[in-house]
């Protein structure tokens, strides 16, 4: 079975509410059709309406940059379930990001737990095994990845 290409875009903490739509519009006509690859946006949480919208339309996927590690609904304040996102249009959403782990403590445990949690709300996960840096100026990028 041949694999398509994916394409991500994660903005992490990045861009505004005024910057975004030129940025999308930008993707969507130097991209658009042009490739073999899916592309896909991860904008942060609070504009994924927005460019769900300015994305109408076009093949460019949506997706989100994390979900919660919590099954269901309930007080989670801040949190944002895989339910949530499928019904604001994400198609993906990454899990695992070094940066979460490095300063949020999130464990493998943890990642693990989330891709089971995007997976059950019918999202495709997509699994970071990367380092950070330190991790690899200090050699340690294939421990780090293959754990």
């Amino acid at each position: 079975m041949t694999r398509k290409p994916l394409i991500a875009g994660n903005w992490k903490m990045n861009g505004s509410r005024s910057e975004s739509p030129q940025l999308v519009a930008a993707l969507r006509a130097g991209v658009g059709g042009q490739t073999a690859a899916s592309m896909l946006l991860c904008p942060p949480h609070v504009y994924l309406g927005a460019v769900r919208e300015w994305l109408e339309g076009s093949n460019v996927l949506l997706g989100a940059q994390d979900l919660a590690d919590k099954p269901g609904v309930g007080a989670f304040t801040g949190e944002i379930s895989g339910a949530m996102l499928r019904d604001v249009g994400c198609s993906h959403v990454i899990v695992g990001h070094s940066e979460r782990r490095a300063l949020y403590g999130e464990t493998d445990a943890v990642v693990a737990g989330k891709f089971a949690l995007a997976l059950a709300a019918g999202l495709t996960p997509i699994l970071c095994v990367g380092e950070t840096l330190a991790e690899r100026e200090g050699g340690r990028t294939r421990q780090i990845v293959e754990r």
